[in-house]
């Protein structure tokens, strides 16, 4: 494939001693974008089980918000390889922005006929299913599904023309630390509140952190000049060029491990919780506020995860942190599927986050550092292609195995299976990859990125 590098007087260089403006500029777009969807964490949950108690209609909307990693993931890289990555991202958030604003004014139209955020708790409320509102909610969730995608990708694609490649776990760290801060801990609590105030209030601020964020990431000078496809007349067909990342990708040992890997764990994950919202208010007896803060618990372990993730790393070893997060994610779901009490989930909750902001600085650096950057698009998309993709299945079984187990057990053990089905699974998984995840395999395979040819 002919290939050229883009001239433009406006890129600069990564500073190594340094994270740079450019940087910082990305950290708050995205630190703001996540206070949006923390906001919304709550609000489209919420007002889902506003409308129904179905277990299968709760976990479709989980489904369905993830579902765009399993079925766009892939052309989308190619996309992120073909064009302005920065730009792909101001237009995300852009889209985003917009189908939010329109969502709130829908919701804004119809609050009314709703029931007020504590009448939900009670499992024994009848609530009239509106189906037009549940439509616009599951289509509203798929497109902004989509536009996650688009951004995400870019976004990780991004940061390695941004940033050094020796600065890469401490750029990732602090910034998956500031979006735990904004998702986690500030925006539930912000959006239960709004809730409280007004079914429509934590859209229409969502809406605008999306549109602050494709502002200032629009301000990003572009960084190092990447190795980028011709231009539009000597392209390949996409299939072509997709199959190239996928090839690439499943001819590296560890980066195709750690992408099954991350598939089963995700799915797992969504299992237990695709229906959190029914199994905090039926079983651990929450109201919207006491929701939000349960929430805040994975906030403190994400804090905690990006801050010292680099440390963790250093100490234990990449194997060992690794190891971590395969066995804690096991002990979090099976000891909350037996609480009765929200703060122990919280706790819980504050422990799997920081295993899983772990696992994601170290291999989301490996990533940046070991893919050619002409690749780092394609290779990223069918890397979480299949370890994102499965997010939706697990959703999916998640509503699955509480509607089976109600017919044969109660409604409150129903709700708990998901959780207890989730942990003696990851055991499992436990037992079989960590010997696969060793600290001299990462090394072996950086050192050989460091001697190839891009």
């Amino acid at each position: 494939m002919n290939e050229q590098v883009v001239s433009d007087t406006t890129r600069v260089e990564p500073d190594p001693d340094r994270l740079g403006p450019n940087y910082f500029k990305l950290f708050t777009a995205s630190t703001i974008s996540n206070l949006g969807d923390g906001v919304g964490g709550i609000a489209y949950p919420w007002l889902a089980s506003a409308i129904t108690r179905n277990p299968l209609l709760i976990a479709l909307v989980a489904v369905v918000q993830r579902l765009p990693w399993l079925v766009f993931s892939l052309p989308v890289g190619v996309i992120t390889d073909r064009y302005d990555r920065r730009q792909l991202m101001v237009s995300a958030n852009a889209f985003r922005a917009v189908l939010t604003l329109l969502v709130a004014f829908v919701v804004l139209g119809r609050q009314g006929a709703l029931p007020g955020p504590d009448a939900i708790d009670d499992a024994a409320t009848i609530i009239t299913t509106d189906t037009a509102l549940y439509l616009i909610i599951l289509l509203a969730t798929l497109l902004l599904g989509i536009g996650e995608v688009v951004y995400d990708n870019s976004a990780q694609t991004f940061m390695p023309s941004l940033v050094h490649v020796d600065k890469l776990e401490k750029a990732n760290g602090r910034l998956w630390s500031a979006e735990q801060v904004a998702n986690t801990f500030a925006g539930p609590p912000l959006g239960a509140l709004m809730i409280a105030v007004a079914f429509s209030l934590p859209f229409f601020v969502d809406a605008a952190t999306f549109a602050v964020s494709a502002a200032l990431i629009a301000l990003i000078h572009r960084g190092r000049a990447p190795v980028i496809p011709a231009p539009a007349a000597e392209r390949r067909p996409w299939k072509v060029e997709l199959a190239e990342g996928f090839r690439w990708l499943w001819g590296h040992d560890l980066l195709r491990t750690l992408a099954i890997v991350l598939g089963l764990l995700n799915m797992l994950g969504a299992l237990s919780f695709a229906t959190l919202v029914l199994f905090s208010q039926e079983v651990l007896e929450t109201s919207a506020t006491e929701f939000a803060i349960l929430t805040t618990g994975g906030a403190i372990g994400g804090i905690l995860g990006g801050w010292t993730a680099s440390a963790v790393t250093k100490r234990l070893g990449v194997g060992a942190s690794l190891g971590l997060t395969l066995i804690g994610g096991g002990v979090v779901s099976i000891v909350i599927g037996v609480s009765n009490w929200w703060p122990v989930a919280w706790v819980m909750l504050a422990l799997g986050t920081f295993t899983a902001v772990v696992w994601n600085v170290i291999t989301v650096s490996f990533r940046q550092a070991v893919i050619p950057d002409h690749l780092l698009g394609r290779v990223n998309s069918v890397y979480r292609f299949f370890g994102w993709g499965m997010i939706p299945i697990g959703a999916a079984l998640g509503g699955l195995v509480v509607v089976v187990s109600e017919a044969f057990t109660s409604r409150e053990l129903a709700l708990r299976m998901p959780w207890l089905i989730s942990g003696a699974l990851s055991m499992a998984l436990f037992v079989v990859a960590a010997p696969r995840l060793t600290s001299a395999r990462f090394a072996e395979a950086r050192a050989g990125a460091s001697t190839s040819p891009v």
